[in-house]
């Protein structure tokens, strides 16, 4: 039985259109929300854009709870907003990538992504918005000199996986994955969609009290924490998860940026957050309290609330 969203009524004015776009070889499927992506001529008339881009494992679902927030109608400014949400290649219902499923083969399509946007809304602010394994593709993909105004990373992995709170749990996913490609495909792909093991997963990153909020996240990621391609698609995404931090690029992530972390958070130490704000040439952290890596599930409003206040910061023109 599917449980309800405790985001599904501001989620439910938003006007919600979805396209197939080919793209470094995928065909990536787009849902857009906000009326500035209802057709063409809205696309061209929007004056901001956001591409979101979500987590490891999950896909456009993940992240709508923040799009619910930030697409509202509660002010001007939203109306001509344009939120674009595609499913990672090779999860949710794009198709896989011609390259491979790692850093770099995300970042080409990436690229692509964002030039088929800035083509269609040629005048609008681009803001690109990277969750969790999102992070450090946005940031591999600014870092290489994609051209956006802004960024906001959420939950950024800010430090190599095996050095956050919980190195053994990382330890023990890599094992997880390990084992997953060594056994005979049927059995590995059985394995890595393991509901035992997605629901292990689910209690482990989540820090709410709110007991229907909690069987509405393990809800979610029990219906779409599965949905990949093929075994070898979600093990070289694992493996570009945990080979890869936000760190690494972060000196040459050079347009404003907005890093939302949490102070619980098992995959990233607060310590590291800091110093991710300090690399970057132009950075800020809002630092939430009693969540963890969940920010997306648990606290959006408050997500939401910092992305707006960071898009109307006075920029030099």
């Amino acid at each position: 039985m599917t449980v309800a969203s405790p985001y599904a009524v501001e989620l439910a004015r938003l006007p919600v259109t979805t396209r197939t776009l080919a793209l470094a070889g995928s065909s990536t499927r787009v849902w857009e929300y906000g009326a500035a992506g209802a057709d063409a001529t809205a696309r061209a008339d929007a004056d901001t854009v956001l591409v979101v881009v979500h987590g490891f494992r999950g896909d456009h679902h993940g992240l709508e709870p923040v799009i619910a927030q930030l697409g509202a109608p509660r002010e001007s400014a939203a109306a001509r907003r344009r939120i674009v949400a595609p499913d990672l290649p090779g999860f949710g219902d794009s198709g896989p990538l011609s390259a491979g499923h790692d850093v770099d083969g995300y970042v080409e399509w990436l690229r692509e992504l964002v030039d088929r946007v800035r083509e269609e809304s040629p005048r609008a602010r681009l803001v690109v918005v990277g969750h969790s394994f999102g992070s450090i593709v946005s940031s591999a993909a600014l870092a290489g000199g994609l051209e956006v105004d802004d960024a906001v990373l959420i939950n950024p992995i800010s430090a190599p996986a095996l050095k956050g709170p919980k190195g053994l749990m990382t330890r023990l996913a890599i094992f997880y994955y390990w084992f997953s490609a060594a056994v005979p495909e049927k059995l590995g792909f059985a394995l890595l969609r393991s509901g035992l093991v997605v629901r292990i997963v689910s209690i482990t990153m989540s820090r709410t009290k709110d007991r229907q909020l909690l069987r509405w996240i393990h809800d979610q990621h029990s219906r779409y924490f599965s949905a990949f391609a093929s075994r070898a698609v979600v093990l070289d995404a694992f493996r570009g998860s945990v080979s890869h931090d936000v760190s690494e690029y972060a000196a040459r992530v050079t347009v404003p940026t907005l890093l939302i972390a949490a102070d619980d958070d098992d995959i990233t130490p607060l310590a590291a957050q800091y110093e991710v704000e300090r690399a970057m040439p132009d950075a800020r952290l809002v630092v939430l309290e009693n969540v963890g890596h969940l920010i997306h599930y648990e606290r959006p409003v408050e997500a939401a609330d910092a992305i707006e206040a960071f898009l109307a910061e006075e920029r030099p023109a």
